[in-house]
């Protein structure tokens, strides 16, 4: 029988082509029919770029896992992994697509968003796919099932939201995705689990591709942005593997990490950026969906950085906050304790931010004086 890791080879390597093979055509139908994102004084971006590079993704990911788990199930005979909870993920799926499609082509309203986006969430409980234990976070382990149900819609609405918003240069939305995907990749692998490797290996294939288009990509001719469909179908698929691996986790007796960990260290710093724009937005008295200059990308860049080391710092974090909260789990910290922690780096992050964000605007009113 066949390694996992010729199942993962094959799933990555369908998903890269069709990508790679698709792209090009999304980008002239973009010119052909004159989709393009439109630089203005919010966006970073000075020239018009095709923005439908999301559009591959789900494509991509859908026949190179049915590719690969029909070869896994020719060669063994066995595919006793398969639930109805990855059926009703493909149907949110198809919605939250579609949803990230419409909104690229005529730009619904947020609030229009908001209501589909929910209800695709709400299909994962419907499934039983449900967070019904904290593991120790705060000092709370079982929940009750209704409250299990809203958290899980939350966290889904949660992780989309935070893809979706940070995606503000190139590069950023996809890099997370990319080690997002990447870690859960081993996961799987650890965990034995050949279906949710297949599909974390899939949409990783089709992800990296779009990320050489959209970073290294020339303006006018193969430079491309995600769009809606892109960064929700990313933050979609993600929240659902991040449910499912908690759940598969904590009944893994050979597990030795605490189920959340690694879902916490993942999003972390998408997640709190989110939170903390939002907040910033609520305690001035503007609407929560209004589009802004707040985001962390934003912020770096104020700072004085470009585009390319701004994504890099923001990649480095992400790694980094992984790193340090699976080194403070080894040493027996408290998940509690490493929650609390990461959010009060990220608070001392922003100070010092902003506080070489305020000298470069002082040392500008000094010289314009």
């Amino acid at each position: 029988m066949a390694p996992i890791s010729f199942y993962i080879f094959i799933s990555y390597g369908i998903a890269a082509v069709c990508t790679c093979v698709t792209i090009p055509l999304i980008i002239a139908f973009c010119r052909k029919f004159g989709f393009f994102d439109q630089p203005n004084q919010r966006k970073l971006h000075h020239a018009a770029i095709p923005r439908l590079g999301g559009l591959a993704f789900l494509p991509s990911l859908a026949i190179s896992f049915l590719t690969t788990l029909l070869l896994y199930a020719s060669i063994t005979g066995n595919l006793n992994s398969f639930h109805i909870s990855a059926v009703v993920m493909v149907l949110g799926a198809c919605i939250i697509y579609l949803v990230g499609l419409l909104d690229d082509l005529l730009d619904l309203p947020a609030t229009m968003k908001f209501v589909i986006m929910f209800v695709a969430s709400a299909f994962m409980p419907s499934c039983n796919l449900v967070i019904t234990n904290l593991h120790g976070l705060f000092g709370i382990y079982e929940l009750p099932l209704w409250l299990g149900y809203g958290l899980t819609v939350l966290t889904i609405m949660t992780i989309v939201n935070a893809l979706n918003l940070i995606d503000g240069i190139d590069g950023l939305s996809s890099g997370i995705a990319i080690i997002a995907l990447g870690i859960f990749l081993y996961c799987f692998i650890d965990l034995r689990n050949i279906v949710f490797s297949v599909a974390a290996a899939g949409l990783l294939g089709a992800v990296s591709i779009f990320f050489l288009f959209n970073v290294f990509g020339r303006v006018g001719r193969m430079k491309i942005f995600m769009g809606d469909s892109g960064s929700l179908i990313l933050g979609y698929v993600l929240a659902y593997l991040s449910i499912k691996y908690t759940l598969v986790s904590e009944r893994d007796i050979y597990s030795a990490v605490n189920p959340l960990l690694i879902p916490i260290s993942v999003f972390m710093v998408p997640v709190l950026d989110l939170v903390r724009v939002a907040l910033t937005r609520l305690l001035s008295g503007e609407p929560m969906f209004k589009a802004d200059k707040r985001h962390i990308h934003h912020v770096l860049m104020a700072a004085g950085l470009n585009m390319h080391q701004t994504l890099c710092v923001i990649l480095a974090l992400v790694i980094g906050f992984i790193m340090l909260n699976i080194w403070l789990e080894a040493v027996m910290v408290p998940l509690t304790v490493i929650f609390l922690l990461d959010i009060a780096l990220f608070i001392i992050l922003f100070v010092v931010i902003y506080l070489v964000v305020h000298h470069r605007e002082s040392m500008a009113e000094m010289m314009a004086e």
